[in-house]
């Protein structure tokens, strides 16, 4: 994974528009704030179909990229299987990295 998208990760996360974990991910799928979804790859099987049908329903994007530690080193946590990005224009910003 490129340190572009990793970097927009941390300046999302740093202006608020971030939310990391799957739980609070979910709730922000269900409530229509998030814009992006971003599931790690070594996410467990039960994450990610929970995650993928949630967004599919919600029609909300997401992508499945890296690993759980690289996503949680991008948002200054340990490791993380699910964060969403809450602002269009820092989703945007992420997938033109992401590409």
């Amino acid at each position: 994974m490129n340190d572009k998208f990793h970097g927009m990760i941390g300046l999302c996360k740093r202006a608020g528009k971030l939310i990391t974990g799957e739980d609070l991910s979910s709730k922000a799928v269900k409530s229509g704030k998030s814009k992006l979804v971003i599931i790690a790859c070594d996410a467990s099987d039960n994450t990610k179909k929970s995650m993928i049908n949630s967004c599919n329903y919600y029609k909300v994007k997401y992508v499945t990229v890296s690993d759980k530690e690289s996503l949680g080193r991008a948002t200054g946590s340990d490791s993380r299987a699910v964060i969403s990005v809450n602002d269009d224009n820092f989703a945007k910003a992420i997938l033109d990295r992401l590409n």
